[in-house]
């Protein structure tokens, strides 16, 4: 098996996470292709691709890879659980629950994760166009800001339809952290007396 070499970055990650999680909330049918498509450790290995394979191209030059910190990623989770209580909604067991009690926990959790990214991060879309327009990418055009989806076949320039405008942090604002504090305690045990 081969490792894909353009994997998204952290950023990337995070909004492909928070739209198939949204997504998979009110659609059942989504959040079945994604239990099925080779996601998680119970699943069924995907399928073969029946469409035809594109021509090969040739391998890019390898990019050298930066050390993640994960100070920062823990420090975000941490305020995504105190703001919107995102770790105690994904790790809560939904099946004892109506979709309208998920909807309205979904709600609260949607707010607040809203509040934490408008606080800490200016995002703004990749593309300016409105999604449906038609654009013309040409030769050259930035792979790590523009993903080709459908039938690529051939080199560009391409021409195709926006399906999605992306996002982009312009400025990211996280709060500084104390020497001593430990990243990994995303919400400390409360303890009531």
């Amino acid at each position: 098996m081969t490792t894909p070499t353009n994997l998204p970055s952290f950023w990337s990650r995070i909004s492909i996470a928070f739209g198939a999680f949204f997504k998979s909330i009110g659609d059942a049918e989504f959040a079945a292709r994604v239990r099925d498509d080779g996601v998680g450790p119970t699943a069924a290995p995907a399928p073969a691709p029946v469409a035809p394979a594109p021509a090969p191209t040739p391998a890019p030059a390898p990019t050298p890879l930066r050390a993640p910190t994960p100070d920062s990623a823990l420090q975000l989770l941490s305020l995504f659980q105190r703001e919107a209580r995102l770790i105690d909604f994904t790790q809560e067991n939904l099946s004892a629950y109506s979709d309208a009690d998920i909807g309205a926990a979904a709600r609260v959790v949607h707010e607040g994760c809203a509040r934490v990214l408008r606080e800490h991060f200016t995002i703004e879309p990749v593309r300016g166009e409105a999604e449906g327009s038609r654009l013309t990418l040409a030769e050259g055009f930035d792979a790590a800001s523009v993903r080709l989806t459908g039938n690529v076949v051939g080199k560009a320039p391409f021409t195709g339809t926006l399906s999605h405008r992306g996002w982009r942090a312009s400025t990211v604002t996280l709060p500084q952290l104390a020497e001593a504090h430990d990243a990994r305690v995303l919400a400390p045990a409360e303890v009531e007396l």
